[in-house]
Protein backbone atom coordinates (compact mmCIF):
# COMPACT_ATOMS: atom_id res chain seq x y z
CA UNK A 1 0.00 0.00 0.00
CA UNK A 2 1.38 3.53 -0.88
CA UNK A 3 2.75 6.12 1.40
CA UNK A 4 -0.76 7.77 0.47
CA UNK A 5 -3.54 5.20 0.44
CA UNK A 6 -2.08 4.58 4.10
CA UNK A 7 -2.52 8.17 5.02
CA UNK A 8 -6.13 8.00 3.38
CA UNK A 9 -6.65 5.23 5.74
CA UNK A 10 -5.99 6.92 8.90
CA UNK A 11 -8.19 9.41 8.32
CA UNK A 12 -11.16 9.99 10.78
CA UNK A 13 -14.03 6.78 10.05
CA UNK A 14 -17.10 10.37 8.76
CA UNK A 15 -13.71 12.02 6.47
CA UNK A 16 -12.36 8.47 5.16
CA UNK A 17 -16.22 7.48 4.49
CA UNK A 18 -16.89 11.14 3.05
CA UNK A 19 -13.88 11.02 0.71
CA UNK A 20 -14.62 7.39 -0.57
CA UNK A 21 -18.22 8.29 -1.37
CA UNK A 22 -17.04 10.96 -3.72
CA UNK A 23 -15.01 8.52 -5.27
CA UNK A 24 -11.16 9.60 -3.76
CA UNK A 25 -8.82 6.31 -3.49
CA UNK A 26 -5.81 8.94 -2.30
CA UNK A 27 -4.72 12.13 -0.18
CA UNK A 28 -2.46 13.03 -3.25
CA UNK A 29 -5.71 13.34 -5.59
CA UNK A 30 -6.84 16.30 -3.34
CA UNK A 31 -3.97 18.56 -4.04
CA UNK A 32 -5.21 20.40 -6.32
CA UNK A 33 -8.99 20.80 -4.76
CA UNK A 34 -10.43 23.60 -3.29
CA UNK A 35 -11.36 23.59 0.08
CA UNK A 36 -14.68 25.21 -0.41
CA UNK A 37 -15.59 22.90 -3.11
CA UNK A 38 -14.16 20.27 -1.54
CA UNK A 39 -16.35 21.13 1.88
CA UNK A 40 -19.41 21.79 -0.82
CA UNK A 41 -19.03 18.07 -2.04
CA UNK A 42 -17.94 16.10 0.59
CA UNK A 43 -20.25 17.88 3.33
CA UNK A 44 -17.30 18.53 5.96
CA UNK A 45 -16.25 21.69 7.13
CA UNK A 46 -13.94 24.06 5.50
CA UNK A 47 -11.32 24.06 7.81
CA UNK A 48 -11.01 20.12 7.45
CA UNK A 49 -11.06 20.64 3.83
CA UNK A 50 -8.21 23.15 3.96
CA UNK A 51 -6.02 20.44 6.47
CA UNK A 52 -6.66 17.76 3.89
CA UNK A 53 -5.62 19.57 0.70
CA UNK A 54 -2.81 20.96 2.85
CA UNK A 55 -1.78 17.48 3.66
CA UNK A 56 -1.94 15.98 -0.47
CA UNK A 57 0.92 19.31 -0.98
CA UNK A 58 2.95 17.72 1.71
CA UNK A 59 6.38 16.33 0.20
CA UNK A 60 6.14 13.65 2.38
CA UNK A 61 2.91 13.88 5.01
CA UNK A 62 4.03 10.90 7.94
CA UNK A 63 6.97 13.28 8.62
CA UNK A 64 5.05 16.76 8.13
CA UNK A 65 1.48 15.81 9.51
CA UNK A 66 0.40 13.25 12.24
CA UNK A 67 -3.09 11.42 11.76
CA UNK A 68 -4.28 13.99 14.82
CA UNK A 69 -3.03 17.14 12.21
CA UNK A 70 -5.42 15.95 9.26
CA UNK A 71 -8.97 16.82 11.59
CA UNK A 72 -9.82 19.36 13.73
CA UNK A 73 -11.92 17.22 15.68
CA UNK A 74 -11.22 14.73 18.68
CA UNK A 75 -11.72 10.75 18.10
CA UNK A 76 -13.94 10.49 20.99
CA UNK A 77 -17.39 9.56 21.18
CA UNK A 78 -20.27 11.20 22.99
CA UNK A 79 -22.73 8.13 24.71
CA UNK A 80 -25.99 8.32 26.06
CA UNK A 81 -28.08 6.34 28.85
CA UNK A 82 -30.14 5.03 25.84
CA UNK A 83 -28.06 1.44 24.37
CA UNK A 84 -30.35 0.79 21.56
CA UNK A 85 -29.10 4.58 20.39
CA UNK A 86 -25.39 3.86 21.46
CA UNK A 87 -25.74 0.49 18.97
CA UNK A 88 -26.93 1.60 16.41
CA UNK A 89 -24.44 4.71 16.38
CA UNK A 90 -21.75 1.79 16.69
CA UNK A 91 -21.06 2.74 20.10
CA UNK A 92 -21.48 6.43 20.93
CA UNK A 93 -22.03 9.55 18.81
CA UNK A 94 -18.86 10.90 17.52
CA UNK A 95 -17.60 14.47 19.10
CA UNK A 96 -18.24 17.18 16.38
CA UNK A 97 -20.61 15.37 14.60
CA UNK A 98 -24.41 16.42 13.99
CA UNK A 99 -28.00 13.78 15.10
CA UNK A 100 -30.89 14.19 13.63
CA UNK A 101 -33.54 13.13 15.80
CA UNK A 102 -37.42 12.77 13.94
CA UNK A 103 -40.24 10.80 15.59
CA UNK A 104 -43.98 11.40 16.23
CA UNK A 105 -45.29 13.81 19.13
CA UNK A 106 -44.99 11.65 22.18
CA UNK A 107 -41.56 9.61 21.67
CA UNK A 108 -38.37 10.28 23.71
CA UNK A 109 -36.91 12.25 21.19
CA UNK A 110 -37.08 15.31 23.79
CA UNK A 111 -35.85 13.14 26.49
CA UNK A 112 -32.50 11.98 24.46
CA UNK A 113 -31.34 15.04 23.55
CA UNK A 114 -31.70 16.11 27.15
CA UNK A 115 -30.01 12.98 28.26
CA UNK A 116 -26.77 14.05 25.85
CA UNK A 117 -26.82 17.62 27.82
CA UNK A 118 -26.74 15.79 31.19
CA UNK A 119 -23.57 13.78 29.24
CA UNK A 120 -21.55 16.86 28.60
CA UNK A 121 -22.29 19.10 31.79
CA UNK A 122 -21.43 15.97 33.77
CA UNK A 123 -18.06 16.52 32.07
CA UNK A 124 -17.80 20.24 33.41
CA UNK A 125 -19.06 20.99 29.76
CA UNK A 126 -20.72 23.85 28.20
CA UNK A 127 -23.74 23.31 26.28
CA UNK A 128 -26.55 25.81 24.36
CA UNK A 129 -29.68 25.04 24.36
CA UNK A 130 -32.60 26.39 21.60
CA UNK A 131 -35.87 25.54 22.38
CA UNK A 132 -38.50 26.24 19.40
CA UNK A 133 -41.71 24.78 20.09
CA UNK A 134 -41.91 25.56 24.08
CA UNK A 135 -41.52 21.50 24.61
CA UNK A 136 -38.29 22.01 26.80
CA UNK A 137 -38.53 25.33 28.34
CA UNK A 138 -35.99 26.21 30.85
CA UNK A 139 -37.94 25.39 33.66
CA UNK A 140 -38.41 22.19 32.05
CA UNK A 141 -34.91 21.81 31.39
CA UNK A 142 -33.70 22.92 34.69
CA UNK A 143 -36.96 20.27 36.69
CA UNK A 144 -35.23 17.57 34.26
CA UNK A 145 -31.16 18.43 35.82
CA UNK A 146 -31.96 18.81 38.96
CA UNK A 147 -33.62 15.20 39.48
CA UNK A 148 -30.40 13.75 38.01
CA UNK A 149 -28.07 12.71 40.69
CA UNK A 150 -25.08 13.23 38.53
CA UNK A 151 -26.16 16.22 37.57
CA UNK A 152 -23.10 18.81 38.78
CA UNK A 153 -23.94 22.27 41.34
CA UNK A 154 -22.66 24.73 38.93
CA UNK A 155 -24.98 23.25 35.99
CA UNK A 156 -26.50 27.00 35.71
CA UNK A 157 -22.95 28.10 34.68
CA UNK A 158 -22.74 25.11 31.48
CA UNK A 159 -26.29 25.58 30.25
CA UNK A 160 -27.43 28.41 28.47
CA UNK A 161 -30.84 27.99 27.43
CA UNK A 162 -32.39 30.39 24.85
CA UNK A 163 -36.42 30.46 22.55
CA UNK A 164 -37.46 31.06 19.21
CA UNK A 165 -40.21 29.99 17.17
CA UNK A 166 -40.04 32.24 13.60
CA UNK A 167 -37.71 32.03 10.50
CA UNK A 168 -36.19 35.47 11.46
CA UNK A 169 -35.11 34.83 14.89
CA UNK A 170 -33.66 31.39 13.14
CA UNK A 171 -31.60 33.38 10.75
CA UNK A 172 -30.63 36.19 13.71
CA UNK A 173 -29.65 33.25 16.28
CA UNK A 174 -27.26 31.98 13.96
CA UNK A 175 -25.71 34.95 13.02
CA UNK A 176 -25.06 35.69 16.22
CA UNK A 177 -24.01 32.75 17.86
CA UNK A 178 -20.54 33.01 17.43
CA UNK A 179 -21.14 35.77 20.52
CA UNK A 180 -21.69 33.01 22.85
CA UNK A 181 -19.87 30.16 21.71
CA UNK A 182 -16.83 30.16 24.57
CA UNK A 183 -14.04 27.79 24.33
CA UNK A 184 -15.72 25.08 26.96
CA UNK A 185 -18.90 24.88 24.40
CA UNK A 186 -19.09 21.27 23.42
CA UNK A 187 -22.99 20.75 22.84
CA UNK A 188 -25.61 22.81 20.65
CA UNK A 189 -29.45 21.41 20.61
CA UNK A 190 -31.75 22.94 18.82
CA UNK A 191 -34.97 20.98 19.42
CA UNK A 192 -38.10 21.18 17.20
CA UNK A 193 -36.00 22.58 14.32
CA UNK A 194 -38.76 21.95 11.89
CA UNK A 195 -41.15 24.31 13.62
CA UNK A 196 -40.54 27.97 12.50
CA UNK A 197 -40.63 26.38 8.90
CA UNK A 198 -44.37 25.61 9.66
CA UNK A 199 -45.05 29.52 9.19
CA UNK A 200 -45.79 31.10 7.03
CA UNK A 201 -48.28 27.59 5.39
CA UNK A 202 -47.47 29.08 1.96
CA UNK A 203 -43.49 29.70 1.84
CA UNK A 204 -42.08 29.27 -1.84
CA UNK A 205 -40.12 25.88 -2.21
CA UNK A 206 -37.33 28.23 -3.36
CA UNK A 207 -37.37 30.72 -0.09
CA UNK A 208 -37.12 27.28 2.32
CA UNK A 209 -34.38 25.79 0.19
CA UNK A 210 -32.07 28.68 0.42
CA UNK A 211 -32.84 28.91 4.53
CA UNK A 212 -32.02 25.06 4.55
CA UNK A 213 -28.95 25.53 2.73
CA UNK A 214 -28.16 28.26 5.23
CA UNK A 215 -28.72 26.28 7.76
CA UNK A 216 -26.74 23.61 6.48
CA UNK A 217 -23.58 25.79 6.13
CA UNK A 218 -24.48 27.15 9.63
CA UNK A 219 -24.00 23.70 10.89
CA UNK A 220 -20.81 22.49 9.17
CA UNK A 221 -19.46 25.70 10.35
CA UNK A 222 -20.48 25.84 13.95
CA UNK A 223 -19.52 22.28 14.40
CA UNK A 224 -15.68 22.92 13.22
CA UNK A 225 -15.31 25.61 15.49
CA UNK A 226 -14.26 24.15 18.62
CA UNK A 227 -15.43 20.73 17.63
CA UNK A 228 -18.83 20.74 18.59
CA UNK A 229 -21.30 18.43 18.44
CA UNK A 230 -25.03 19.55 17.42
CA UNK A 231 -28.23 17.70 18.05
CA UNK A 232 -31.46 18.65 16.35
CA UNK A 233 -35.22 17.42 16.85
CA UNK A 234 -37.75 17.13 14.14
CA UNK A 235 -41.44 16.62 13.63
CA UNK A 236 -42.61 14.17 11.41
CA UNK A 237 -44.83 14.73 7.64
CA UNK A 238 -46.45 12.67 5.67
CA UNK A 239 -44.80 11.63 2.22
CA UNK A 240 -47.11 9.94 -0.77
CA UNK A 241 -45.46 7.80 -2.90
CA UNK A 242 -46.61 5.17 -5.94
CA UNK A 243 -45.93 1.47 -5.83
CA UNK A 244 -42.43 2.54 -7.75
CA UNK A 245 -41.62 4.10 -4.64
CA UNK A 246 -41.29 8.13 -6.39
CA UNK A 247 -42.97 10.75 -4.89
CA UNK A 248 -46.82 11.16 -5.72
CA UNK A 249 -49.78 12.77 -4.40
CA UNK A 250 -52.91 11.43 -3.23
CA UNK A 251 -54.59 10.30 -6.24
CA UNK A 252 -51.58 8.80 -7.53
CA UNK A 253 -50.11 7.66 -5.02
CA UNK A 254 -50.36 4.05 -3.09
CA UNK A 255 -48.71 4.57 -0.07
CA UNK A 256 -47.96 7.37 2.41
CA UNK A 257 -45.14 6.70 5.33
CA UNK A 258 -44.03 9.58 8.00
CA UNK A 259 -40.65 11.07 6.94
CA UNK A 260 -38.78 13.75 8.89
CA UNK A 261 -40.07 17.04 8.13
CA UNK A 262 -37.21 18.93 6.68
CA UNK A 263 -35.89 16.37 4.46
CA UNK A 264 -32.01 15.72 4.56
CA UNK A 265 -30.67 18.74 2.36
CA UNK A 266 -30.00 20.50 5.48
CA UNK A 267 -27.51 18.31 6.87
CA UNK A 268 -24.24 18.04 6.16
CA UNK A 269 -23.91 14.50 4.52
CA UNK A 270 -20.60 13.57 5.95
CA UNK A 271 -20.75 14.58 9.47
CA UNK A 272 -24.67 13.62 9.91
CA UNK A 273 -26.47 10.78 11.78
CA UNK A 274 -29.99 10.63 11.23
CA UNK A 275 -32.47 8.65 13.57
CA UNK A 276 -36.24 7.81 13.07
CA UNK A 277 -38.10 7.10 16.10
CA UNK A 278 -41.04 4.68 16.11
CA UNK A 279 -43.17 3.89 19.00
CA UNK A 280 -45.40 0.17 19.54
CA UNK A 281 -46.83 1.43 22.37
CA UNK A 282 -46.63 3.79 25.09
CA UNK A 283 -43.03 2.41 26.37
CA UNK A 284 -41.21 -0.05 23.50
CA UNK A 285 -40.75 0.84 19.81
CA UNK A 286 -38.03 1.16 17.55
CA UNK A 287 -34.82 3.33 16.93
CA UNK A 288 -33.66 3.39 12.77
CA UNK A 289 -31.16 4.30 11.12
CA UNK A 290 -31.75 6.36 8.23
CA UNK A 291 -29.10 7.43 7.19
CA UNK A 292 -25.08 8.07 8.46
CA UNK A 293 -21.65 8.77 7.22
CA UNK A 294 -20.99 4.97 6.80
CA UNK A 295 -24.49 3.83 5.32
CA UNK A 296 -26.98 5.38 2.99
CA UNK A 297 -30.35 3.94 2.05
CA UNK A 298 -29.47 2.62 -1.21
CA UNK A 299 -27.01 0.27 0.93
CA UNK A 300 -29.44 -1.94 1.94
CA UNK A 301 -31.80 -2.04 4.53
CA UNK A 302 -31.98 0.43 6.92
CA UNK A 303 -30.34 -0.80 10.75
CA UNK A 304 -33.27 -0.50 13.77
CA UNK A 305 -32.83 -1.50 17.37
CA UNK A 306 -35.87 -1.97 19.56
CA UNK A 307 -36.04 0.05 23.06
CA UNK A 308 -37.94 -0.22 26.02
CA UNK A 309 -38.77 2.74 28.40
Amino acid sequence: MSRNSLLFASLPTTTRVALSRAGYESIVELSDASPDQLSEELGIPVSECQALVSTSKAPNPFINHSAADMSSKSHSILTCNFPCVNTILGGGLPRGSILEISGPPGCFKEKLAVDFVKKVIEAGEEVIFVDMQNMVNSATLQRILEESPTTPPDYKTLVRHTQLFTLPELIAFMHTLHLHITPNTRLLVLNSLSFPFQSPADMEHSKRKAILQRVRQFLLETSSSGNITIVTTTQLSTKVIDANGAPANFETGTTAIMVPQLGPTYLPAGLSYRLIIAYESRTTGFVRLLSSPSYQPEDGPAPQEPYEL
